[in-house]
């Protein structure tokens, strides 16, 4: 059992000492809250640990400064910092937790929040400035707990040798890490909710659907889920893609004997031309990510869609939700707004839309709309917008309930051309407008009055629903079909993209396959 060492200092005093399992920890004072970074939940997964299960953390003697993120996982480049570059330490101590705490005292047993970052399954770390969890654990007056987890070909190849999804048995070990620790930081282990975007929220779809995750926690966020679920067969192919980038086969003992950071490149090659498989890999190959859970049958017995229709996480409270214009991101990024000739939006439809007539159904569905905003549209719904909306339905027909939102705002940057894009929700979550992606959506960093307020809106929903499992709008059903839709005037309608849902009624997203 944990217990804290000393009740919190108050400002001026000494910083805080907390006792976990593997040993104390000393934190820092900051904003009028207790602070612990790069905490171990698990051993370096490096030596005979590589491509293996996480294992529990060893313990230390004294006690141990937690001021500091640990480094990122190996990762391909694209993470920007502060400086433009990734901003972080280097180092084989990946697997490390991070706790913002307004009272580290063993009796407030406070709601926790347990946060899982994005990017593609192969980028990202807690440690990133966009993930500063003060406001959040401040404003709602709760626990918020970061983490790292293996990405790219250490979290997420299928190679022989090796439990596939390491990257989310990371993940389970963190919440088991929570479980065991987090009385000790004035949280409450039976109060926990983990809560993600993009692939963080792909991650704690998953979640819901794995049974080494089953009481972990009680209540789940997902803000644009992707849909993008690999079958065994295909993940496998592709690893073996992977390794031949490397000159290697696709084994744990192969691979390990490759510097963990180097082999990271073999992952940006292959990204570099997956559209050359695209006759065996289909739908994954324009999306340049080689990395996503795999439906293993073991770690992942199910996609979501269909673990949460059979009843995987009726117990659990969900909120799911995505932003409209969530594509624009990335045609903005590549320069091609408003530039997809008709013959790029056919293809795009047809690979990508629902049923033998997509093309033909989405004109249809969207008359007058130009050859760029159909590619922006259908990529849209078949990448995140239905398969968050779907969870929410799948958690319903398996006897649960979901809360659904949609963020409409525009974002303020570049005269609102990025539109309610992929990633907005992260400043206006955090309020850190002024680091990562928050710098290119909101000009100077600086939010406007109608931003600060919906910012505040989203933690106090999200912490809510945190604290009692209620966000501030109405259950998703499947006759009213009300949603939350946030924007300068947030109001709760029937769900907006009617013509989207109605294309895409009854799919259930299944696991990509391996189509040679």
């Amino acid at each position: 059992m944990t217990t804290s060492e000393s009740r919190p200092p108050q400002s001026g005093s000494a910083e805080p000492v907390v006792r976990t399992a593997a040993g104390a920890v000393r934190g820092r004072q900051e904003d009028g809250l207790a602070v612990f970074r790069g905490i171990p939940f698990a051993q370096p997964p490096v030596g005979e640990a590589r491509f293996a299960a996480p294992r529990p953390a060893s313990a230390w003697g004294g006690v141990r400064e937690a001021s500091a993120f640990g480094p990122p996982p190996p990762q391909e480049s694209g993470v920007q910092g502060r400086t433009g570059v990734l901003d972080a330490p280097e180092g084989d101590d990946w697997l490390t937790v991070n706790v913002w705490t307004p009272d580290p005292d063993p009796a407030a047993r406070r709601p926790v929040m347990v946060w899982i970052h994005g990017g593609a399954y192969k980028l990202g770390h807690s440690g990133s400035p966009g993930y500063d969890a003060r406001l959040i654990a401040r404003d709602g007056d709760l626990v918020v707990v970061t983490l790292n987890y293996r990405v790219g070909m250490e979290g997420f190849a299928r190679i022989e040798g090796a439990p596939a999804n390491r990257g989310l048995l990371d993940q389970v070990a963190a919440l088991e890490w929570v479980r065991d620790n987090i009385t000790a930081f004035g949280g409450d282990p039976g109060q926990v909710t983990v809560f993600g975007e993009s692939a963080g929220a792909g991650s704690v779809a998953a979640l819901l659907a794995m049974p080494s995750a089953a009481g972990l926690f009680r209540r789940a966020i997902a803000q644009s889920v992707p849909g993008t679920y690999f079958s065994d067969e295909l993940a496998r192919d592709i690893g073996t893609a992977l390794a031949a980038e490397a000159g290697l086969r696709p084994t744990a003992a192969d691979l390990s004997a490759v510097d963990p950071r180097r082999l990271t490149a073999a992952g940006e090659a292959l990204s570099a031309k997956m559209l050359q498989y695209q006759d065996r890999w289909g739908q994954v190959a324009p999306t340049v990510t080689p990395f996503s859970p795999v439906v293993d049958g073991e770690v992942l017995p199910a996609t979501p869609w269909r673990a949460l229709a059979a009843g995987s996480a009726r117990d659990i409270d969900l909120v799911t939700g995505h932003n409209r214009d969530e594509y624009r991101l990335f045609l903005a990024l590549a320069g091609k707004l408003g530039r997809i000739p008709d013959d790029e939006a056919t293809a795009t439809l047809r690979l990508f839309a629902p049923g033998p007539d997509g093309d033909r159904a989405y004109r249809a569905a969207h008359p007058g709309a130009t050859p760029s905003e159909l590619y922006e549209r259908v990529l849209t719904d078949w990448l995140f917008g239905m398969p968050s909306l779907h969870l929410a339905e799948a958690q319903v027909t398996g006897g649960g309930h979901a809360h659904v939102y949609e963020l409409t705002w525009p974002a303020p940057g570049q005269d609102g051309a990025f539109g309610a894009c992929h990633g907005l929700d992260i400043p206006l979550l955090f309020g850190t407008f002024a680091a990562d992606l928050g710098l290119l959506l909101f000009p100077g960093g600086e939010p406007t009055p109608e931003g600060e307020a919906l910012s505040a809106r989203f933690r106090a929903s999200w912490t809510e629903f945190a604290r009692s499992g209620d966000p501030g709008w109405p259950a998703y059903g499947p006759e009213q079909r009300l949603v939350q839709v946030l924007d300068a005037e947030p109001k709760v309608t029937p769900y907006p993209e009617e013509a989207s849902r109605r294309l895409w009624e009854g799919y259930d997203f299944p696991e990509l396959p391996l189509l040679t």
